[in-house]
C-alpha cells in the first residue's frame, strides 16, 4: 500500500473526524503507533492541519466507514494512476535559463567537437537553441568562434547526463542502419553484376555451340551431295558398258 502524501496531516484528519484505531490509522499513513496516540494527544504534529484524504483522492468514505464497524480491517488506498494528467510535452526548442545562455555556445562546440554523429535537431533539443547557430558553430562562422571553449552541457547544468545518452544512442543506432542498407545495397549490386556476367557468359556459350552446329550441318551437307555425285558416276559408267 502506498504512503499517503502527508502521512502526519492525514493521520490529524482520520483521528478528528473519524473512530478509527490507532492502529488503523497508523498502518494507513505508515507511522508508528506511538506516534499516532502523541498526534491524538496534541505531543506530536501540534499545528499541522488535517489533510482531508478523501478529497484527495486517496481514500473513498465507504471504505472509512467499513473499518469504522470492523476494528480488524485495513484501509485501502484508492489507487488511480489512469486518472492522473499526463504530461504534456513541451513542443519547440528546451528552454535555457538567462543564467546559461552565455555558456550554451561552449556547449554546442562541445558536442560537435565530440559527438559529430548528432543531427542539429537533437543537439538543439539538448542545449535549446536554432539550428543557424549550430552551424555557425560548424563552420566556424560565429561571431565569437575564437574565443569558443568546449565545455560538456552536463557539467554545465544545460542538460542532463540522462537525455545525452539517449540522443547519442539514437545517432549510434541510426548511423549502424544506415551502414547496413549502404552493405545490403552494395551487395545486391555486386549480385546483379555477377548475374549479368554470368548471363553474358551462358549467352556466348549457347552462340558457340550454334555456330559449331550450324558448322557441322554444313560438313553433313557437303559430304551427303559428294556421295550422291560419286553414285551418280557410278550409274553413268555402268549404263556406258
Amino acid at each position: 500500500m502506498s504512503q499517503p502524501l502527508m502521512p502526519k496531516a492525514t493521520a490529524v484528519w482520520l483521528i478528528e473526524n473519524t473512530v478509527l484505531t490507532f492502529e488503523q490509522i497508523a498502518d494507513f499513513c505508515d507511522l508508528h503507533l506511538l506516534e499516532v496516540q502523541g498526534i491524538a494527544d496534541g505531543d506530536v504534529a501540534s499545528g499541522i492541519k488535517g489533510a482531508d484524504p478523501i478529497a484527495a483522492g486517496q481514500l473513498t468514505r465507504a471504505e472509512i466507514e467499513k473499518c469504522q464497524k470492523n476494528t480488524e480491517s485495513k484501509l485501502h488506498a484508492v489507487e488511480k494512476r489512469e486518472d492522473l494528467p499526463k504530461v504534456k510535452r513541451r513542443i519547440g526548442p528546451k528552454y535555457t535559463p538567462l543564467s546559461k545562455r552565455q555558456e550554451r555556445p561552449d556547449a554546442i562546440f562541445w558536442l560537435v567537437r565530440n559527438h559529430p554523429e548528432l543531427q542539429d535537431a537533437q543537439i538543439s533539443r539538448l542545449v535549446g537553441t536554432t539550428k543557424n547557430t549550430i552551424q555557425s558553430i560548424r563552420d566556424r562562422t560565429h561571431w565569437n568562434s575564437s574565443f569558443l571553449n568546449p565545455v560538456d552541457p552536463v557539467s554545465l547544468g544545460i542538460c542532463s547526463q540522462i537525455d545525452l545518452d539517449k540522443e547519442v544512442i539514437k545517432a549510434s543506432k541510426r548511423n549502424e542502419n544506415q551502414r547496413k542498407k549502404e552493405a545490403k545495397k552494395e551487395s545486391s549490386a555486386t549480385k546483379i553484376d555477377s548475374l549479368e556476367e554470368e548471363n553474358v557468359i551462358e549467352t556466348l556459350e549457347e552462340e558457340s555451340n550454334e555456330q559449331v552446329a550450324h558448322e557441322n550441318k554444313i560438313e553433313e551437307k557437303n559430304y551427303d551431295a559428294d556421295n550422291v555425285f560419286s553414285k551418280l558416276k557410278e550409274l553413268k559408267e555402268l549404263k556406258e558398258e
